[in-house]
């Protein structure tokens, strides 16, 4: 009987072993690929930051990357636009995203084609709504200046053109652009909402607005724990209509991280600049992705 269970329990580890190998040989290719081309940049962009070579004396190990970077003026005024611009772009496009969601979830004909329309900037590349919106904005024959003038505003203003409202007009796009996308993680989050305990909710008196409030945003929470994460990215990596509409002007007033760090990197050939930037930017995202995510892990609710 000890041996017949030895041999069993020799049996099961050999099993076990070859169920490994099998694993390894499987996840081998996507772990090099992941490794090539994710990992290892990561590595040479955190060398090249600590690596100053401004005069090609071959180069010193330090922080001077970094003194030079937050000395920089442009810097200064990148990060500050993409903290206006991550929070005049997050909070407008998620609140929308959110109403649209709650007034179109219904299986109708006419809330799908309405979804439909809401959807569709989803469908356009940035650079294509940001040249849209370049003729939008232009002054004078543009589309906001025609409207204005209808309504007795006969001055035009050039949109694009003005350090007050450049940001203000790339930051509409990027709504417009956005909208549509995080409307569909909204819907799938209504969806799984149990009708049971709306159903409850109403039999006990409570109003549309208390039933939104106390049921269906809680139970929303795991989709707010993933689009906010995917939003910040956003605001962090959507420069495409940027460089299309404004490349930064005027006065630095659209410059955002991004922009900074290619600008640095192709146009001063400084990439030991532009690598302490991309350090700084991705850190900044981490932290913040982090802290949002604390804060809503309290009051998320994951329906049974």
């Amino acid at each position: 009987m000890a041996l017949i269970q030895v041999e069993a329990s020799g049996e099961a580890r050999r099993g076990q072993r070859r169920a490994t190998a099998l694993a390894s040989a499987l996840l081998a290719p996507s772990l090099l690929l992941l490794a090539l081309f994710t990992y290892w940049p990561v590595l040479l962009v955190g060398a090249q930051s600590l690596i100053l070579d401004r005069l090609g004396d071959g180069g010193r190990l330090g922080v001077g990357n970094y003194v030079r970077l937050f000395a920089d003026g442009h810097f200064s005024s990148a990060l500050r636009n993409n903290l206006v611009y991550a929070l005049g772009t997050i909070a407008p496009s998620l609140a929308l995203a959110l109403a649209f969601a709650l007034v179109l979830q219904a299986n109708t004909r006419i809330a799908a084609c309405l979804r439909t329309l809401v959807v569709m900037p989803l469908m356009m590349p940035l650079v294509a709504a940001a040249a849209l919106f370049a003729f939008v904005y232009l002054p004078a024959g543009g589309l906001i200046d025609f409207y204005l003038a209808k309504l007795g505003h006969v001055r035009p203003h050039n949109w694009l053109g003005d350090p007050a409202t450049a940001l203000a007009a790339v930051v509409a796009v990027t709504v417009w652009k956005n909208t549509g996308y995080y409307m569909l993680f909204f819907l799938a989050g209504l969806a799984g909402v149990p009708g049971d305990v709306l159903d409850a909710a109403r039999i006990d008196g409570a109003n549309a607005l208390q039933r939104f409030r106390h049921v269906t945003l809680p139970l929303l929470g795991p989709t707010f724990g993933f689009v906010i994460p995917i939003a910040m990215l956003n605001a962090l990596t959507q420069i495409d209509h940027v460089v299309t509409m404004t490349q930064g002007g005027p006065n630095d007033a659209t410059n955002l991280l991004l922009y900074y760090i290619y600008q640095q990197a192709i146009q001063n050939s400084d990439s030991g600049l532009a690598a302490a930037a991309t350090v700084v930017s991705v850190a900044g995202l981490l932290a913040a992705t982090a802290l949002a995510r604390r804060s809503l892990e309290s009051s998320i609710h994951y329906a049974s």
